[in-house]
């Protein structure tokens, strides 16, 4: 799915997939991370059906 670029301005960017993924495992929900086809960057967010789950690994 194409990310609308009004949608793209209003999130977070990171830069790296690693930032990307320390923001979503901050939080107590489950957040996903992805590469948005606007800015290049990463966003995160919250569709995770079928999708894998971030897994912590330590």
């Amino acid at each position: 799915m194409r990310t609308r670029l009004s949608i793209c301005r209003k999130k977070v960017s990171y830069a790296s997939e690693s930032d990307a993924i320390t923001a979503a495992l901050s939080v107590q929900f489950p957040l996903r991370p992805y590469r948005c086809d606007r800015c290049r960057q990463f966003h995160l967010t919250s569709r995770t059906k079928g999708k894998r789950a971030l897994r912590v690994v330590g």
